[in-house]
């Protein structure tokens, strides 16, 4: 139960505090900036928002240790999607909390770099959970979730490359500038997973539930 509310609490809140602390950095688009950009030095709120992101990395990691005991931590799936989680919560929260990503002449500093490759473990391991719930959540115990796993894969993997866009030498125009947009698109797609999850965990302590081994 312990963990399926810091799961609550870190998904509903990361969004609430990014969109708040949005309308106090002056020209700041939730639509065309990134998240990490409220973190920058320069930031008004940088403070707020780094310490709120270092307590979002501590609640997924807690999170994941409710993760392991509402499932059977033996089966090899389970370990590696806890850990998974625990990565998300390392690189996506302590890391862009304690890393700045901060820029010198158009550079990023050494901050900045650490704060960009933790973030990007962070991400791709949240990517990749669903690959392993399809095994631990099987079709045939919940098909429902089993399509909801894929569906949240694909359209994760979607948003991610258009957020990744980005990086391209091109010159990005129309959809591919909101680079926010597809990045809170991508967050919002994998935090609703995550609260199923949580929902499920709760139900799980409540009436046995039938995982898949192997």
């Amino acid at each position: 139960m312990a963990g399926s509310i810091a799961c609550f609490i870190a998904c509903i809140g990361d969004f609430w505090v990014t969109f708040t602390l949005g309308e106090y950095k002056p020209g700041y688009s939730h639509l065309l900036h990134t998240m990490s950009m409220l973190g920058v030095s320069s930031s008004p709120v940088s403070a707020i928002i780094s310490a709120w992101w270092i307590l979002l990395g501590l609640l997924m990691i807690f999170f994941a240790i409710g993760f392991a005991q509402a499932f059977v931590y033996r089966q090899w799936e389970v370990k590696i999607s806890t850990w998974l989680i625990i990565l998300y919560g390392l690189g996506e929260g302590l890391g862009s909390g304690l890393f700045k990503a901060d820029r010198v002449n158009n550079s990023l500093t050494l901050a900045g770099n650490i704060h960009e490759v933790m973030g990007a473990v962070g991400t791709i391991a949240l990517l990749t959970l669903p690959l392993l719930m399809i095994r631990i959540i099987p079709r045939s115990s919940n098909p429902g979730f089993h399509t909801l796993s894929w569906i949240v894969f694909i359209t994760g993997f979607s948003m991610l490359l258009m957020f990744l866009f980005r990086f391209s030498s091109f010159h990005l125009e129309g959809l591919l500038i909101y680079k926010g947009l597809w990045q809170r698109l991508f967050v919002l797609d994998y935090y609703i997973y995550l609260i199923v999850i949580a929902v499920i965990m709760i139900k799980k302590q409540q009436v046995p539930f039938k995982t898949h081994s192997i």
